[in-house]
């Protein structure tokens, strides 16, 4: 899958979740979505781009590059959203099962969807 794929796909699951979660929004009286939410949502959203292009270099360079290239990217992802959520907790007062759902749910989507393209370029690499 090249970069553009990636990046075409993954605007339309950004989109799609984007109206999901506006749409909640804007059909409760109350508030339901974390204060910031929108910066948590392009924070993830950004850092999985990235991730996925350091990962997609790093398979196109083959070996065991490769492989410490998915890591890597997977791991610092994992860091830079455990700093996100610690700066977060300081700086802003929320439910914290609230905001524990919305980022994980958030969280896992992104990487889900990380993965699934990372795989398809794994198994396109492997029937070559």
């Amino acid at each position: 899958m090249t970069f553009s794929r990636f990046l075409f796909l993954f605007l339309l699951v950004v989109l799609v979740s984007g109206l999901f979660a506006y749409s909640v929004e804007a059909s409760t009286p109350e508030t339901v979505l974390v204060p910031k939410f929108w910066v948590l949502f392009g924070f993830l959203a950004g850092l999985t781009v990235i991730a996925y292009f350091a990962a997609s270099v790093g398979i196109a360079k083959g070996g065991e590059i490769s492989v410490y290239a998915i890591m890597g990217s997977v791991v610092l992802k994992l860091l830079l959203s455990m700093v996100l959520v610690l700066v977060y907790l300081l700086k802003i007062k929320v439910n914290s099962i609230n905001f524990a759902t919305q980022f994980f749910s958030l969280y896992f989507l992104f990487t889900a969807f990380e993965v699934y393209c990372l795989l398809r370029n794994l198994r396109h690499q492997n029937k070559t």
